[in-house]
């Protein structure tokens, strides 16, 4: 047997190898393991996260736009900012940018950060960056936040009899994908441009949920400010999600709304999944079910254990036919 290669594991076991070297370390409040880290800081404590979009594995120029890219880059790591419970205040963002690229492609890609932060999140900024060139395009954002007088929500203090909820769309993102990867291709499998006209107005605000994302950000700070005890954001699927926040909590979640297959393990939704006290949850979040003692699977789906893996992981379901 050869070398083990990054294309053998999965993104978990990556992550697993480099907090085994490099977990040890970490002097935060918050370290690694959450939807963001927690920095204790002279005068309070700063939420950091970051997130990279790279061509291939997270998006392809011939889908999206430079503006959509620029707002989804954006939007994904606001996300994860909310989901601690913070509010963004500055984003730092990195660009390794193929040199054949127009000069006006950074214009609307700058653009498309500035919708999403006008849109998202009011008064957060882009404060810095990096600018290099490579053979692939590179989006690398670092979000930061502050908690506004709240402690930061883990995934890890949900409690027996609270209720489960969510705010934000579940399934639209994966439909969007999947729209994309069987729609919009050419007889040898790579991408060609997205022809509007031809998609219904439900497909047009899947493939917008997937290209152009809208987390509810306000709602991670309105969620701490409501007493949650457990907040994440749902990025990889539901049920994948849900398993994380049940294992980090040492309980098991009961989903018991009637939710379609895309909903519970489709991938890139952004929505926020948090566990309240029974009958707190605040508006904007829907109540799908309910905390109980930890039993022998993390959750279950109407009474049932749910079949698979149930996520989205690009280390193993991205497509590898480039364009």
């Amino acid at each position: 047997m050869g070398e083990l290669r990054v294309r053998d594991v999965s993104e978990a076991e990556l992550l697993r190898r480099i907090l085994r070297v490099l977990g040890p370390l970490s002097r935060a409040e918050v370290g690694p393991g959450d939807d963001a880290t927690v920095l204790a800081v002279p005068g309070g404590r700063v939420v950091a996260t970051t997130d990279t979009l790279v061509h291939g594995p997270d998006f392809r120029l011939a889908w999206t736009s430079p503006r959509d890219l620029g707002y989804k880059a954006a939007a994904v790591n606001l996300a994860d900012v909310a989901a601690m419970g913070a509010r963004p205040t500055a984003l730092l963002v990195a660009l390794a940018l193929p040199d054949s690229l127009p000069a006006a492609f950074v214009d609307d890609l700058a653009t498309g950060f500035r919708d999403a932060l006008d849109e998202l999140a009011p008064g957060c900024a882009v404060e810095g960056g990096d600018l290099t060139v490579s053979d692939t395009l590179t989006v690398a954002v670092t979000a930061l936040g502050v908690l506004d007088g709240v402690s930061p929500v883990l995934r890890s203090g949900a409690r027996p009899g609270d209720d489960v909820a969510v705010a934000g769309g579940l399934g639209a993102a994966a439909r969007g994908l999947r729209l994309l990867f069987t729609r919009f291709r050419d007889d040898e499998g790579r991408p060609v441009a997205v022809d509007l006209a031809v998609l219904t107005e439900q497909e047009r605000r899947d493939l917008s949920a997937q290209l152009r994302p809208q987390p509810p950000v306000r709602l991670g700070l309105a969620a701490a400010r409501a007493g949650a005890t457990a907040l994440m954001d749902v990025s990889d699927g539901l049920v994948l999600d849900a398993t994380r926040l049940a294992d980090a909590s040492e309980v098991t979640l009961l989903i018991e709304a009637d939710l379609e297959d895309d909903a519970l393990s489709g991938g890139e939704d952004h929505a926020l999944l948090a566990c309240f006290p029974a009958g707190t949850a605040p508006a904007g979040f829907t109540v799908i079910g309910r905390v109980a003692q930890r039993r022998e699977v993390p959750v279950l789906i109407r009474g049932v254990a749910p079949d698979g893996r149930g996520g989205w992981d690009p280390y193993s379901d991205w497509d590898a036919v480039l364009g």
